[in-house]
């Protein structure tokens, strides 16, 4: 029987860092129920001393998951401790994640700490928690830039003062895995007390290594690992979990493990998230990316006609793709339509059915098939709830090869009707300059993108935008067949996003384990 495999989850904390792909209460639950769905063993939910946000979301998360276990992470400090505790109450399967740095760049130059004080900052932090929660993550923050000989000593202190699992971190995704995998092993056989502990690496993607770097760790002896979906996170992202489960799961001849995961969720679970935080998946991305299973070569094409194992490892219905994704219509009724948004990864209460359902049968008036896209744009805007500050009312445009490009816009801003007109390079620079107009806003935009989400000519436009201002990146998503009032909404929902994130800005950005 092959060797167990835990993973730990970081999606909702980790992945939350990475910039514009911040969600809101609502988004990390909706995302937690399908992490739940996946079957991760742990799900990292948030840091509750960050933000007011982060603490009620751990909260909330805690409240609702049932089979999961779920963690929050904390700094060594007794605030942050007793804060992440109290978000975790009303966890069925708690953890407290607590970590420092151990590096002596991190030591010096954020910590200002001497190698004895972080030594005796981790060893009264983890007793302390260990007083009302008997299961504890240390993780040593930096540790592939640490020196081995003190990594010993500090794992030894937190394994002697109840540190039930260690993290070996490759936080800024140094490590080449050889070096990763002698690491974990140094660390494994020189370590006193650490058998009686899990061993855990959580790796970063900075030189595109993370899922290497993660594997040799389980080579040299761990047997948790951190990641996140799509390998979204700070920088370059995380190893991603879809990519570790697969390898672990194809190469179980070679590498002898397993994990709990049902592989069938991973693809929603991909697309969920995407959806949420608006961050494309590139269609070259392994697993999960729109070529993952196309073979376009005579040869290649030819062969899997043939036997599917000659250019396919795994089959595309092992991670949740599905064959046909043409699955409604007019004449379909509430319950496959709502079948098919659970198998989507949504759940829905009554009255956001009720709503959605009569969007999408307004859009199945209009176009002659619907697919899985059309459903995740019908559905967002039910179940995704921000204070909507803003509200597109009306937009018309006037544009043309002899005609200067006009947009006069109405919007609701605060409940009340306002509206105004301007030139633009084009109609959707038009668009932009009237919606800034009316709300004032003094945001740059950094990203504008379109995608037809669907085939045809009835095909829905999908515009993603992100903006920053005063530091602060978010991103908007509109969907609409004209793809013009597509870009208006998009746009308009980035502004929201803003207003909601200047109200529950955090403070701690930048650390991480």
């Amino acid at each position: 029987m092959a060797e167990r495999v835990f993973i730990f989850d970081t999606t909702l904390r980790d992945g939350e860092q990475a910039p514009g792909a911040s969600m809101n209460i609502e988004e990390k639950l909706i995302v937690a129920r399908q992490l739940e769905k996946l079957g991760v063993d742990i799900m990292e939910a948030g840091f509750p001393a960050a933000s007011e946000g982060d603490y009620e979301s751990v909260r909330r998360i805690s409240e609702e998951i049932e089979f999961c276990r779920v963690a929050g992470l904390s700094r060594t400090r007794r605030e942050d401790i007793e804060k992440t505790l109290k978000a975790l109450e009303p966890a069925k399967n708690p953890l407290i994640h607590i970590f420092i740095a151990t590096s002596d760049i991190h030591l010096e130059y954020k910590l200002k700490m001497t190698r004895e004080q972080v030594l005796k900052a981790a060893g009264e932090a983890i007793r302390f928690a260990k007083k009302y929660l008997d299961l504890i993550e240390f993780s040593c923050e930096d540790a592939s830039r640490s020196d081995p000989k003190y990594l010993v000593q500090v794992i030894q202190e937190a394994v002697q003062a109840g540190a039930s699992v260690i993290n070996i971190p490759d936080t800024v995704g140094y490590a080449l895995p050889f070096e990763f995998e002698n690491l974990v092993k140094y660390l494994r056989e020189n370590t006193p007390g650490i058998e009686k502990a899990v061993l855990s690496v959580h790796c970063h993607d900075d030189l595109g290594l993370a899922v290497a770097n993660s594997l040799a760790g389980i080579r040299a002896g761990a047997r948790q690992v951190e990641c996140t979906i799509n390998g979204i996170g700070e920088r370059a992202g995380n190893a991603s979990l879809e990519e570790i489960v697969m390898a672990l799961h194809t190469r179980k001849d070679l590498l002898g493990f397993d994990t709990k995961i049902n592989t069938e969720q991973i693809y929603p679970a991909s697309r969920l998230l995407r959806k949420i935080t608006g961050y494309p998946i590139p269609p070259n991305k392994a697993i999960v990316g729109a070529n993952a299973f196309s073979h376009e070569a005579g040869i290649h094409q030819d062969g899997v006609l043939k036997h599917r194992l000659t250019y396919e490892i795994m089959t595309p219905q092992k991670v949740g793709i599905p064959q046909n994704r043409l699955v409604m219509g007019k004449h379909s009724g509430r319950h496959a339509f709502r079948g098919r948004l659970q198998e989507l990864g949504f759940e829905l209460s009554d009255e956001e059915l009720d709503q959605a359902f009569k969007k999408f049968k307004e859009l199945a008036d209009k176009k002659k098939e619907v697919f899985d896209e059309d459903l995740e744009t019908v559905v967002m805007d039910e179940i995704i709830k921000i204070p909507r500050k803003y509200r597109l009312k009306y937009i018309n445009i006037n544009s043309g090869t002899e005609v200067m490009p006009t947009a006069s816009v109405q919007m609701e801003i605060d409940g009340v009707l306002l509206r105004d007109a301007e030139f633009g390079d084009g109609p959707v620079d038009a668009a932009f300059k009237t919606i800034t107009k009316l709300t004032g806003a003094k945001c740059k935009l950094l990203l504008y993108s379109v995608n037809a989400i669907t085939g045809g000519t009835d095909a829905q436009g999908e515009v993603r935008c992100r903006i920053e201002e005063n530091g602060l990146e978010v991103s908007g998503f509109g969907a609409h067949t004209d793809i013009i009032v597509a870009s208006a909404l998009s746009y308009i929902d980035a502004l929201n996003h803003l207003e909601f994130k200047k109200q529950n800005r955090s403070g701690l950005k930048g650390e991480e384990a």
